[in-house]
């Protein structure tokens, strides 16, 4: 038999704090970096259901850009596939991009690719591995200048390499860190070392006011969640945890709409937490 199309799960509003915490003014843009240089820690899955439940609520106004330096798959897993433009594409129309004035908005949207749901915005990150050379820390800035000039809140997928250039200047421009764990002590381990790391650059009030997210990967959290959940929710300012949800284990594209009812509640209380005090 022919494999049935996944047919959208119903429609869950958040709570009504939850929502009021997600729509609050933040009086100018903010942006978020989604960090941990272990790969498998569901960054990618946890920056496209963030952006996805922020810009639900807030009803636009958010973008997730795939700023992974070698080969990012948020482009393919978030966005509609309405063109093949990535974020070479804009590198190499930077000067013309900047000089739209007004237009800006419409210029820029060239280069985006679309949530299915139309929730928020995709910038997509580029296969060539040479462009991480041009991606040096004055062309990230003009890029987070753009990107923070037509979207309330931008949501970054960064690279695993802690000491490349593009990755610090990242760090050193956002508003919010969300550290993204599973309930493994690898994953935690590696999360731990990068928030040393970052305390021992001079990050420390990042890192105090940082918000752990605990994916889960499996229905069966294991015995280290709540050990996980007590220290990272001491170490950091909050930590949330979203549950296993078998849409997501396939690795495939990434529907908000196709989420169970309770994983969708679960990211607007988790996107409600990154946008805490910002």
């Amino acid at each position: 038999m022919p494999p049935q199309p996944r047919q959208p799960q119903p429609q869950v509003e958040p709570s009504p704090v939850a929502l009021q915490r997600l729509r609050r003014d933040l009086g100018r843009s903010r942006v978020i970096a989604f960090i941990n240089p272990k790969g498998g820690v569901h960054k990618t899955t946890a920056t496209v259901l963030s952006a996805a439940a922020m810009g639900t609520a807030r009803g636009g106004g958010v973008i997730a850009w795939d700023d992974n330096e070698l080969r990012g798959t948020l482009g393919l897993r978030a966005g509609s596939a309405r063109h093949g433009r990535t974020i070479r594409h804009l590198v190499e129309h930077l000067d013309q991009v900047e000089a739209a004035g007004v237009h800006l908005p419409e210029h820029l949207d060239e280069f985006l690719r679309h949530s299915s749901d139309g929730s928020f915005d995709v910038l997509a990150g580029d296969e060539d591995p040479k462009l991480q050379r041009r991606l040096d820390p004055t062309t990230v800035l003009r890029v987070l200048d753009i990107l923070t000039r037509t979207h309330n809140l931008v949501c970054i997928d960064t690279g695993n390499n802690v000491e490349s250039p593009n990755w610090r200047t990242v760090v050193s421009s956002v508003d919010r860190l969300v550290v993204t764990t599973v309930p493994r002590e690898d994953a935690a381990f590696s999360a731990d070392w990068m928030l040393d790391h970052l305390e021992e650059g001079g990050y420390g009030d990042l890192v105090k006011n940082a918000v752990t997210l605990l994916s889960m990967p499996t229905p069966n959290p294991g015995p280290l969640l709540h050990d996980l959940q007590r220290h990272f929710a001491q170490r950091t300012r909050a930590c949330a945890v979203v549950p296993y949800d078998p849409s997501l284990e396939p690795g495939a594209k990434i529907e908000f709409s196709a989420l169970r009812p309770e994983t969708r509640a679960a990211w607007f209380e988790a996107a409600a937490t990154i946008v805490d005090g910002l």
